[in-house]
């Protein structure tokens, strides 16, 4: 682990210092070298999900698939989303609005002798592990993030806005990102808060949002592909993973168009066990929402009309 990162590191800061860096001053930007040297490792982060994706991911869905591919064009628009995600132009837009306004909360906070926590210490010894620690740190964030996904499912207005990423009816590995950007920014400010507030490394939050995202990419794939009784249970499949965003199945109460749902686990489904929301069919349904088929609602192909449509919705005028 510790080599990996020091790999990762020294890469990181002759990407920054060759390009990232001579760049920044050649516009003026010179006085945000920091937020520039943390967006080169998101940059780094994400360029390598990419290749993965099309390397390893990509085979597997024209080796396997649920599904003929029959709609490109909404494919595309979907890679868009991934590219504005994983490269960090999403995140380099909060660190320019959001993050200033945390820095000065949690600034304001610790002068006030509220000292940072680190969660990982309270379990001295086993932690001196980075692997250790990296885990313990995992769990917690994928206890978070199946609380805060059932959530964009359960509480109506968010559901409003979620109901975007659902409404891809052709499911594929680049699928994941495909979220109103509104959506995505209550998402982050959770997992920041939850970051700050148990300590994690800025590395180790790095190393847990990369493989989450791999991981989410992976399950979004139009792939058939389940992990046996048992794997099933200990990773979120893509088999596990496509019947949350089955028709009638995964996102509603029984099946009854009211908001609800099955497997909001984002890695782990032992949440959805433990909670009673788990379901382990073995069955490969379409993928979308309820009133797309019967209403013949309008969630739009495009980027800007997605999100105008998501928009719209949130105040109930579509």
């Amino acid at each position: 682990m510790d080599s990996l990162e020091a790999f990762f590191s020294t890469v990181q800061q002759w990407l920054f210092e060759s390009a990232v860096q001579p760049a920044m001053f050649a516009l003026g930007l010179g006085n945000l070298l920091e937020t520039g040297y943390e967006a080169t490792a998101w940059f780094m982060v994400g360029l390598i999900q990419i290749l993965i994706l099309l390397a390893v991911v990509g085979p597997l869905q024209r080796w396997r698939p649920v599904e003929p591919v029959t709609d490109r064009a909404t494919i595309r628009t979907d890679i868009l989303y991934t590219l504005i995600h994983r490269l960090g132009l999403f995140r380099i837009a909060l660190f320019f609005t959001l993050e200033p306004l945390f820095n000065d909360l949690f600034g304001m906070a610790r002068t006030a002798g509220y000292g940072t926590f680190h969660l990982d210490q309270i379990w001295r010894g086993m932690t001196d592990n980075a692997l250790v620690s990296l885990l313990i740190y995992l769990v917690v964030f994928d206890f978070i993030a199946y609380w805060t996904h059932r959530g964009q499912h359960q509480i109506e207005w968010w559901w409003r806005l979620h109901s975007l990423h659902h409404a891809q009816r052709q499911m594929t590995m680049w699928s994941d990102n495909r979220n109103h950007l509104l959506d995505d920014i209550i998402v982050d400010v959770i997992v920041v808060l939850v970051a700050q507030l148990i300590g994690v490394a800025p590395g180790q939050f790095i190393a847990i949002v990369a493989l989450t995202q791999l991981s989410e990419s992976f399950q979004h794939a139009n792939l058939k592909l389940w992990f046996g009784c048992v794997g099933e249970r200990l990773w979120v499949s893509p088999r596990f993973h496509r019947l949350h965003h089955s028709i009638g199945i995964g996102h509603e109460s029984a099946g009854k168009g009211s908001l609800g749902g099955y497997n909001f686990g984002v890695l782990l489904p032992w949440w959805d066990v433990l909670f009673g929301t788990a379901n382990f069919e073995q069955r490969y349904d379409p993928t979308g929402i309820r009133d797309q088929v019967e209403q013949s609602r309008d969630y739009g192909r495009g980027f800007w009309a997605q999100q105008w449509l998501g928009l719209k919705r949130l105040v109930g005028r579509a």
